[in-house]
């Protein structure tokens, strides 16, 4: 018996050549996240109870952030605006994983609670195509400080 599909989700993933710490730092420090992938900035630390919200200039406009999880240097998660989701937001799950004896990190980013339907398949794309870009960027930022995104969207 085949289990009926209720909801989209994500997970895409890269190595960084950073320790774990580096490159959770990289994510929760609203400093370094904007040099790589908030183009429009961050704001507020990715921690529990944090007022925290991110704005993009190719998607002009301020998205609220709320930390479910902070776990360093290990796991954090977050839930931001869904359109098209089964909730009002997706769950955003980012894992960083000790590689070559803590000299590398592998990266997980999951997403989840995109609604079954062509938008919700439209939407959970378009946010699998933006993690991938934020991986790659952070990246070429982290290892080699290279912005990406600068002049890329707009």
């Amino acid at each position: 018996m085949t289990k009926e599909l209720d909801s989209l989700s994500f997970t895409v993933s890269g190595h960084i050549a950073r320790p774990p710490a580096d490159v959770y730092e990289a994510v929760a420090d609203p400093a370094q996240l904007s040099q790589y992938f908030t183009t429009g900035g961050a704001r507020g630390r990715l921690e529990v109870g944090a007022d925290v919200s991110w704005d993009f200039a190719d998607f002009p406009g301020r998205f609220p952030v709320t930390v479910v999880e902070a776990d360093p240097p290990r796991k954090l998660v977050i839930r931001w605006q869904g359109i098209a989701s089964v909730e009002a937001e997706t769950s955003t799950t980012f894992e960083f994983e000790p590689v070559d004896h803590g000299t590398r990190t592998l990266v997980t980013i999951t997403e989840s609670s995109w609604l079954v339907t062509p938008d919700g398949a439209k939407q959970a794309f378009g946010n699998c195509f933006g993690w991938t870009g934020m991986l790659a960027a952070m990246k070429a930022w982290i290892e080699h400080g290279i912005n990406l995104r600068e002049g890329f969207y707009v």
